[in-house]
């Protein structure tokens, strides 16, 4: 099989409402399936706002002091806003091999290949959803977070990054269910890292990511 050219990439300046994304989303999926329009990457930013996954518990939402959205992605509740690069990623797994399971695997993958290109050494944990660190403290802390949706094989949300977000906006959740670890992000981590750096080291690592995707038949 040839494998498909590569995904569409726009960076969306300023913030993007939520709501306004997710339709477009959902209008992009549709028109990749139907062969109407090609792979696309989609980097920007939130206002200030909690998403709500499949597995979301009421109980975990601690405050809202920020609009609440239904996602209709897997996952519990997360938190989306300034300073944090959210990634939107909408792929052919019909083209690129039906394994969701390999997807997520490649995905954060992307995000921790991105991290270190950035100078930050992370990685999975066994049994948390995430891209994990250690904060100035020591402590095991979570830098990044996953979260997909996958509709007639084609992919949709995908990953956020914290890059110099206000860290005491997580409060307000109990983030993807995991109350015993802190969140951290790259500024915390004495990192100046601008949207610009963060989205050139997600260019360089891309066809790395693309390349785990390949079709096995």
């Amino acid at each position: 099989m040839t494998p498909p050219p590569p995904p569409e990439w726009i960076v969306s300046p300023g913030h993007t409402d939520y709501e306004t994304a997710l339709a477009d989303m959902e209008t992009r999926a549709a028109a990749i399936h139907a062969g109407e329009a090609g792979e696309r990457i989609w980097l920007l930013e939130h206002p200030p706002l909690y998403t709500a996954g499949t597995s979301a518990d009421p109980a975990e939402l601690l405050d809202p002091r920020f609009p609440v959205y239904d996602a209709g992605r897997g996952g519990r509740y997360t938190y989306h806003g300034p300073g944090q690069r959210v990634g939107y990623v909408q792929l052919d797994l019909s083209r690129r091999g039906r394994d969701v399971r390999a997807y997520v695997s490649a995905l954060e993958g992307w995000v921790i290949d991105t991290l270190a290109l950035l100078g930050v050494e992370s990685r999975r944990a066994e049994g948390r959803i995430g891209i994990w660190t250690d904060d100035p403290h020591g402590r095991e802390a979570k830098i990044g977070a996953i979260g997909v949706r996958v509709k007639r094989w084609v992919t949709m949300h995908g990953f956020s990054l914290n890059v110099a977000p206000d860290l005491s906006h997580f409060g307000g959740i109990v983030p993807c269910g995991i109350a015993e670890f802190p969140v951290t992000s790259l500024a915390a981590l004495g990192k100046q890292t601008s949207f610009a750096d963060v989205d050139a080291a997600l260019a360089a690592s891309l066809p790395a990511f693309l390349d785990k995707l390949r079709p096995k038949d």
